[in-house]
């Protein structure tokens, strides 16, 4: 181990970046830190990334499926989807989505445990996307990016997650705000 390296402490409940220094303290303390940490791994710096990139993944592919249920129950007509499991990426998704009048409205029941989201569809989508791989895009270019990459090129919205939260293309060029685009509707 070198000196200035960093180490990832994961909790059942918690996720922790210590120094060499720090951990040794804990060490010295562990009568009062490790009955909180139930189990940890520690992690290199690279490993970090590693992990971090996994649940990215994961969370993306969780949003594709729910997004992939909201158009077939569109297609099929329905009043109603429900969507489980839920994350707040998701939450996030649709709530761009009803503030642009794509659905109605969604409630979200029991997030703290497996929970499930009920939205309420009104007919205006016809598809749905989401970006199963990593887009950076810088504030200048999005709108570029929305007239290439958008199917339809005159309506729909591309999501962007920025600093300033999620955002559509439309309010992020309002604030100038740059970030990873997640996915479009239309």
């Amino acid at each position: 181990m070198r000196k200035g390296s960093r180490f990832l402490i994961i909790s059942s409940s918690l996720l922790f970046s210590f120094s060499l220094r720090t951990i040794t303290s804990i060490q010295l303390q562990s009568e009062t830190y490790l009955p909180q940490i139930h189990s940890f791994i520690l992690f290199s710096r690279s490993c970090k990334s590693r992990y971090q990139r996994v649940l990215g993944e994961m969370g993306r592919r969780i949003l594709n499926q729910a997004m992939s249920k909201i158009v077939n129950a569109e297609r099929r007509s329905r009043a109603t989807a429900t969507l489980q499991p839920i994350s707040g990426l998701m939450s996030s998704f649709l709530n761009v989505m009803k503030h642009r009048g794509y659905i109605k409205d969604f409630e979200v029941q029991d997030p703290h445990r497996v929970g499930s989201i009920t939205v309420e569809l009104q007919g205006r989508i016809k598809e749905c996307k989401v970006l199963m791989h990593r887009q950076d895009i810088k504030a200048k270019d999005i709108e570029e990016y929305k007239t290439r990459n958008l199917p339809t090129r005159q309506w729909g919205y591309v999501v962007i997650s920025t600093p300033n939260g999620v955002l559509d293309h439309e309010q992020a060029i309002e604030q100038k705000v740059g970030g990873q685009v997640i996915g479009y509707f239309h």
